[in-house]
């Protein structure tokens, strides 16, 4: 079996079903494949002509902004106690959580995109709009901005490697293709957890690593993890509450 019974499967079903698990993913359902993963695949399609870039772009982009909002909505009402319930499953502590919230609800449609389009605190971005009761207008703002950047820099980056598979050929074995896949996967997640432990090192190792499965769930490819390694907005975000209680406990 090669890449042509993949492209194959994907030529009949591939942008539906890109498009609704990118949906789910958005909502807050925890499938096991990395955003970023989703987008690759599918600029990867359109830089070989498989897929219309404008419908693909168009399609990803509703299914981000659209899943994100009903994840805002359900955080505003029903799903706020179960996020501080549960969250830390997904590196989501009640501490950052109260942390995010406080931030992000001073924020302005900008800074809320600059969240959004940054690997690593994407998801609580969301979450901490909510609990922070963001207006709507104003976060959907932010969400559109945001997720337009970061599918673009994923389309630009999917299109560029696409071209140089496309070079490679398409005689493949699949079951070289899915060995490099996994190897990447795992490779991602373990660049997540040595961020996550550099950035948290007061952090338990379930808390780590909980919030290293969070990161990996949303973004890892090099260009993502390269940006989580550097931004000081997710530094922030582990680590000014537990600064502020130290400082109120000194006498």
């Amino acid at each position: 079996m090669t890449i042509d019974a993949v492209n194959l499967f994907l030529d009949v079903y591939g942008l539906a079903a890109i498009f609704f698990v990118m949906l789910a993913k958005s909502v807050g359902l925890p499938i096991p494949i990395p955003a970023d993963a989703l987008m690759l695949t599918a600029s990867a399609r359109v830089a070989s002509g498989r897929f219309p870039f404008i419908y693909t772009f168009v399609a990803l982009l509703v299914a981000l902004v659209v899943g994100g909002l009903v994840q805002f909505l359900l955080v505003r009402g029903p799903g706020r106690g179960l996020i501080y319930r549960y969250g830390r499953y997904m590196g989501l502590t009640s501490q950052r959580l109260d942390n995010a919230s406080a931030k992000l609800g001073r924020g302005n449609p900008f800074t809320i995109g600059l969240a959004v389009l940054t690997p690593g605190i994407r998801s609580i971005t969301v979450v901490g709009c909510g609990i922070a009761n963001v207006p709507t207008k104003r976060f959907a703002v932010g969400l559109v901005l945001g997720n337009t950047m970061f599918l673009a820099l994923h389309f630009l980056i999917g299109y560029l490697g696409g071209l140089a598979l496309s070079a490679v050929g398409t005689q493949l074995p699949i079951g070289a293709v899915v060995i490099g896949i996994v190897v990447l996967l795992v490779l991602g997640f373990t660049v997540w957890y040595v961020i996550r432990r550099r950035k948290a090192p007061q952090a338990s190792t379930a808390e780590t690593l909980a919030a290293a499965v969070g990161a990996w769930h949303e973004a890892t490819c090099p260009v993502c993890l390269a940006l989580g390694a550097t931004d000081r907005l997710d530094v922030s975000l582990w680590h000014d509450h537990d600064h502020a209680l130290h400082t109120h406990t000194i006498p």
